[in-house]
C-alpha cells in the first residue's frame, strides 16, 4: 500500500499544475459571469422591449439546457462556423456564460429588495442615475447576495470537472490521466477530492472574511461608564445638592 502511494507521490507536481489550471478557469470565468449577469439583471429591469427579451432568452436558454451541452456547443460547434479556439478558452467562455445566467436573476432580486423610498428620495434630491446605482442601489444589492454569488463561485469551481470532456488538463481530467497511467482508483481520485474540499472551504473563507470587511455592520461608539465614586455620586441626591 505505501509503494502505490509512493508512485502517486511523484506525480505531485501534475496535481499541482492541475489545480492552479482549475484556478484560473474559475477565477476568469466567475468574471466574465459577474460582468454578464450584472449587464443580463440591468438589461432585464431596462425600459426597453428588445433589451428585455435578449436578456430573458439569454437566461432561460442557459438554465434550460445542460452545461456539458453548452460546453460541446462552444468547443466543437462553432469551428463549424470558423470560430476556432483552445479548450482552455472555450471552458472559460462556456462556464462564465452559464453562470452569469444564474448571477443575472440572483442579481435581479438584489436590486429588487433595495426599498423603493430610497430610491424616490434621491430622485427628489437630483442624484444622477449612474450615482444612484453605484452609491445606492450596487451597495445593499450586493450585500444582500452575496451568500449566493460565493456559493456560485464554488458551484463554478466544481462545474469546472466536466471541462475534462474536453481534454482541458485540470484537476479531473488530470486525474482521469493518471489513473489510467497507474490504475491506483482510490488513491487517484482521493487526492483530487481533497484538492476540491480544500478549494471549495477556501473560496468559502476567503468569501466570508470579504463579506465581513465590505459588509460590517456599522460602529456603534461605546459611552464609557462613570467610576464608582461617580456613580455613587450622581444618584444621590443629597450630595448634588451640597456640592451646589
Amino acid at each position: 500500500m505505501s509503494y502505490q502511494w509512493l508512485t502517486l507521490w511523484s506525480y505531485g507536481e501534475t496535481f499541482l499544475t492541475a489545480a492552479w489550471l482549475t484556478l484560473q478557469v474559475t477565477l476568469l470565468a466567475f468574471m466574465l459571469a459577474v460582468t454578464l449577469g450584472l449587464l443580463a439583471a440591468l438589461a432585464k429591469a431596462s425600459a426597453l422591449a428588445p433589451l428585455r427579451w435578449l436578456s430573458h432568452c439569454y437566461v432561460e436558454f442557459i438554465r434550460n439546457t445542460p452545461v456539458l451541452l453548452q460546453i460541446f456547443i462552444i468547443f466543437f460547434g462553432l469551428p463549424s462556423l470558423g470560430v476556432t479556439m483552445s479548450a482552455f478558452t472555450a471552458g472559460v467562455l462556456a462556464l462564465g456564460i452559464n453562470v452569469g445566467a444564474y448571477l443575472s436573476e440572483i442579481f435581479r432580486a438584489g436590486i429588487q429588495s433595495v426599498p423603493k423610498g430610497q430610491l424616490e428620495a434621491a430622485w427628489i434630491l437630483g442624484i444622477p442615475r449612474r450615482q444612484l446605482f453605484l452609491s445606492v442601489v450596487l451597495p445593499q444589492a450586493a450585500r444582500a447576495v452575496w451568500p449566493a454569488i460565493i456559493n456560485n463561485l464554488i458551484q463554478l469551481l466544481l462545474g469546472t470537472s466536466l471541462l475534462s470532456a474536453i481534454a482541458l488538463p485540470e484537476l479531473t481530467g488530470t486525474a482521469t490521466v493518471i489513473n489510467a497511467r497507474t490504475l491506483l482508483y482510490i488513491q487517484t481520485f482521493s487526492v483530487v477530492t481533497v484538492v476540491y474540499l480544500l478549494l471549495s472551504n477556501l473560496f468559502a473563507w476567503l468569501g466570508n472574511l470579504a463579506g465581513r470587511r465590505m459588509f460590517h455592520p456599522p460602529l456603534v461608539t461605546r459611552v464609557k461608564k462613570p467610576a464608582w465614586w461617580a456613580r455613587k455620586w450622581l444618584t444621590n441626591p443629597l450630595k448634588r445638592e451640597n456640592a451646589l
